[in-house]
């Protein structure tokens, strides 16, 4: 992490940084206009519920209540506390409600699968700014997907119910096999 920091690297970094970053809303925002435009209220509900909750009141109440010191010369701005990484929770809170959303049952391994490595790189790059320490950054991934994962087993019955009654949409019990 103390080598040089320019080329590839940097870019990589310097995009991810941005994501997590106030340009990085843009994404839960469309997700949050499909969701309205499709009429899934109660996905609409539990993404901007569970997404403000989760940065705001998991995320910034760790950040208050441990107040842990950032790393010497961070590369990129950064806010008074460096336990945990709030990128690397939005990034880890993010594929968790887009996987509970909008990722069919029969492709959510692969889902995981990329959302992990998408959560890696946003700790990598964190870590290799200087803006965190490691263990904050994999505090933060863990505290976003645990919340992620608790509102999510909290509002399983209410988004199963949207689901069901969704038009064109059956549930996995109701599907009928392809005549051969």
């Amino acid at each position: 992490m103390g080598g040089p920091h320019e080329g590839l690297y940097s870019a990589v970094a310097t995009v991810l940084n941005l994501f997590g970053g106030p340009a990085g809303s843009v994404v839960p925002l469309a997700l949050l206009a499909f969701l309205l435009i499709r009429r899934r209220w109660v996905s609409a509900g539990f993404l901007f519920g569970v997404y403000m909750a989760g940065n705001m009141l998991v995320i910034q109440g760790l950040k208050h209540l441990v107040d842990r010191p950032r790393p010497a010369n961070p590369l990129v701005r950064v806010d008074h506390g460096s336990f945990p990484s709030g990128h690397a929770a939005g990034a880890a809170l993010l594929v968790v409600i887009v996987g509970a959303l909008l990722v069919p049952a029969a492709r959510r391994r692969a889902w995981w699968v990329g959302g992990a490595v998408f959560t890696l790189a946003m700790m990598w790059s964190r870590t290799w700014l200087h803006a965190h320490w490691l263990s904050d950054t994999a505090a933060g991934a863990a505290a976003g997907a645990g919340a992620g994962l608790l509102a999510w087993w909290l509002c399983a019955p209410a988004l199963a119910r949207e689901a069901r009654r969704a038009p064109g949409r059956r549930h996995a019990s109701e599907r009928v096999p392809a005549a051969r």
